[in-house]
């Protein structure tokens, strides 16, 4: 068994304190996580500055480079791994053993991290709209149309209170080393082992271990950070979004509440869009936040639910290393239970009815886990709490709702599918300010373009534009 310790801006900590991580069926101890508190983590951010001094020393461009090469080490070396190594089999097999995520799901996150890391300067060149990256490693330069600019970098690092249920998250903090910003991470209890494996590939391929900290721990710990770092993120539910909304110094990440809707144009078509909607629904397990939630169109709606019902609702629980598997388990006592209740007592309302009931149970309980198999829910209108849920599975409502009634019902949204050629509805949702990621046409939820946010710039967050004037001897030298 691994004994896993905090990394204190790249140093190895032994805590007394520790949290024994358990494969989720066989309660087999995996590894031992050093746990460290709120008061540790405020002590090492007097040491911050240090980490952005270190990565300043090293060209952004060269920095880009060694996070190429760590993305290759990431996904096909075996690493260090507190006082023993992990292999890349052996990462996707305790991933998947702690977070009930099925052993092909986290293959394909890897490549997911991969690719990102792969594409770096095409990324940053995205995010940054082409500008020159010693602008922001100098705070100042001249764009190619002579006019001085200045980016103040808002923090020396950021921190990142990371959750346990999706692992393709990393994706958002994978660019903030290159842009020669430190990173404290605080893992997900299920998931300590992307932070962990990412930072020995940034080591091994020469980024300076002092510009990264990771302190496993309890939710002190997650307070601490976001009252320590000036710039932190955070996962976690609604309520955390509320809790921090307005705060400039925190990105909250909360439910995607992704949909898709059918316009009235092509909705008589609606069998056309059957395999994108089931798609956007049920890939990943439905673990994220770009997972469809909700499906909206003004008709057809019962017989879109029943569709997508015969699609999803026989589907069954497999064991994490079937490559057919398609759920993810809930590794946490209690939660799927909790979860299936809240179903149950929204399907009361009126006017709600469950299309996949006649497929079996949907709440499976095992020994030490529990699974929930699909559900798709038909609303006969907007209103019913169950049409704008959001669940950490396969889950999702067809809401019968007219066109010119659509952008004042669906809420916020992550990402939305709207599949029209209605020119009119086309302008109304590029206006809409709610929501965030717009998809024109026949495009799946889950289909990310990488060289565009996923959810707000993290450029612009990490980084405030300025006036900055020079005298113009100066000019030149700016260049």
């Amino acid at each position: 068994m691994l004994n896993i310790p905090i990394l204190r801006w790249g140093k190895p900590y032994e805590s007394l304190e520790v949290d024994e991580v358990v494969h989720f069926i066989t309660g087999e101890p995996i590894a031992k996580v050093g746990q460290a508190n709120g008061g540790l983590l405020q002590r090492d951010m007097r040491k911050a500055s240090q980490a952005r001094a270190a990565l300043k020393d090293i060209p952004c461009d060269e920095l880009i480079e060694r996070v190429k090469k760590a993305g290759e080490l990431y996904l096909k070396e075996t690493l260090p791994l507190g006082d023993g190594t992990q292999s890349p089999d052996e990462f996707v097999h305790m991933q998947s053993a702690s977070t009930g995520l099925p052993e092909h799901m986290c293959k394909a996150n890897m490549q997911k991290n991969f690719f990102v890391l792969s594409h770096m300067d095409q990324m940053l060149d995205a995010l940054t709209r082409g500008l020159d990256l010693n602008i922001l490693s100098r705070g100042y330069g001249v764009e190619g149309r002579g006019v001085v600019v200045s980016y103040q970098a808002q923090a020396p690092a950021v921190g990142l209170v990371l959750p346990s249920n999706s692992p393709g998250v990393h994706t958002l903090w994978l660019p903030v080393i290159p842009m020669q910003i430190g990173l404290v991470l605080k893992p997900g209890p299920q998931e300590p082992w992307t932070p962990y494996r990412m930072t020995a590939a940034f080591t091994e391929a020469g980024i300076p271990p002092e510009s990264i900290s990771i302190y496993p721990g309890g939710a002190d710990v997650g307070a601490a950070v976001l009252a320590s770092c000036q710039r932190s993120m955070i996962f976690g539910g609604t309520p955390t979004v509320e809790r921090y909304r307005g705060n400039p110094a925190v990105q909250a990440h909360g439910p995607g509440f992704s949909k898709i809707l059918l316009g009235d144009d092509v909705v008589d078509d609606w069998e056309q869009y059957i395999d994108l909607m089931a798609d956007s629904i049920y890939l990943n397990s439905g673990r994220g936040c770009i997972n469809c939630s909700s499906i909206w169109a003004s008709r057809h709606t019962k017989e879109i639910a029943q569709a997508l019902a015969e699609r999803l609702g026989p589907v069954p629980a497999l064991p994490p290393d079937d490559p057919n598997a398609g759920l993810a388990a809930f590794t946490v006592p209690g939660v799927a239970k909790a979860v299936w209740a809240q179903i149950e007592g929204g399907l009361k309302e009126d006017g709600v009815t469950d299309m996949t009931s006649q497929y079996g149970p949907r709440l499976e309980e095992k020994e030490r886990c529990a699974y929930l198999r699909p559900v798709i829910i038909h609303s006969q209108s907007p209103e019913p709490a169950l049409a704008k849920a959001e669940y950490m599975f396969p889950y999702a409502s067809v809401v019968e709702c007219p066109q010119d009634k659509m952008l004042e019902s669906i809420g916020p949204t992550l990402v939305c599918s709207a599949i029209t050629e209605d020119e009119t509805f086309q302008a109304q949702l590029t206006d809409a300010v709610h929501i965030d990621r717009l998809n024109i046409g026949p495009i799946p939820t889950i289909k990310l373009d990488w060289l565009q946010p996923h959810e707000g710039n993290i450029v612009e967050f990490l980084f405030r534009a300025r006036a900055y004037q020079l005298p113009q001897e100066r000019l030149a030298l700016a260049r």
